[in-house]
């Protein structure tokens, strides 16, 4: 055969080598669609039932005079919550952590019971790390398009476990809920949206989960307990969920939700040393 025929039988050769690759790869990309698809259908799926759970564990409506009080004092709460809202790029001197405190002190005696069967109520704060650096890198314009994709997962995570948003300052949010488990799971909830979200995909928040009884006036026990899940959401870094003993003891062996010890602190303002506890999913 002469050079040129086997030039030619080499370019043939080639050719179809490349189309074998194309073909191969058409196949592997069409295969990988159909996966993801799937995958999608699937997650649905999962949403769908989890939705379903929650529809069915939904507390009843108001139906006693301490329950009807809760609602007025939550609807009280989200009226002043939107003025605080209004002016948080004028700059505040307080952490959210902070502010949000110090607003449950001044208002505990209006807050009557908002707890499950053993008179705890769980208290969720959350905030998000270096929000003033954030905010400074991003410009007020920007911020102010994260701020909402950030409180658009944080609520829809409070409403899809059954909380209530008792107040937001800034970036942060303070949270009641009847069941620690529901606590617990809206806040690794939020994490993965925020994550699962190219918008909020860098934004890492601070979560602290605790519970205790509740009473509506006189109520220092109250203040106690915001005093404990604001420092626990401060001592977090971000896109980490810590809790205390009482979460630990209150929740269910069988939870969805699993707690590794992160060590004993202390927490500004109460006294002695405190075990925390780290929230994962099983």
């Amino acid at each position: 055969m002469s050079g040129t025929g086997v030039a030619t039988v080499a370019a043939l050769a080639a050719g179809v080598v490349a189309l074998a690759a194309l073909v191969a790869l058409a196949v592997a990309l069409r295969a990988l669609s159909a996966q993801r698809a799937e995958l999608a259908r699937t997650r649905a799926r999962v949403d769908e039932l989890e939705a379903d759970l929650t529809a069915a564990l939904k507390p009843r409506p108001a139906a006693t005079p301490a329950e009807k009080a809760v609602a007025r004092v939550v609807r009280t709460a989200s009226r002043t919550a939107g003025t605080v809202r209004e002016r948080g790029l004028a700059g505040l001197v307080q952490t959210s952590i902070d502010e949000l405190q110090a607003w449950a002190d001044t208002r505990r005696q209006e807050i009557v019971n908002v707890a499950d069967a053993e008179g705890r109520v769980t208290l969720l704060f959350s905030d998000i790390e270096d929000s003033t650096v954030l905010n400074h890198e991003l410009g007020d314009r920007r911020w102010v398009r994260l701020l909402a994709a950030h409180d658009a997962v944080v609520r829809g995570q409070v409403e899809r476990y059954r909380g209530q948003v008792v107040k937001t300052a800034g970036d942060g949010f303070m949270v009641a809920f009847r069941d620690v488990e529901a606590a617990c799971r809206a806040a690794l909830g939020v994490h993965r949206e925020l994550r699962r979200r190219p918008r909020t995909a860098a934004v890492r928040v601070r979560i602290g989960v605790h519970t205790g009884a509740v009473v509506s006036r006189d109520g220092d026990f109250f203040g106690r307990n915001v005093v404990v899940a604001a420092r626990l959401g401060a001592l977090a870094a971000g896109g980490q969920v810590l809790t205390s003993d009482a979460v630990h003891d209150a929740l269910d062996d069988d939870a969805a939700v699993a707690l590794v010890e992160a060590g004993e602190v202390e927490l500004k303002g109460l006294p002695g040393s405190h075990r925390v506890w780290q929230v994962q999913a099983r």
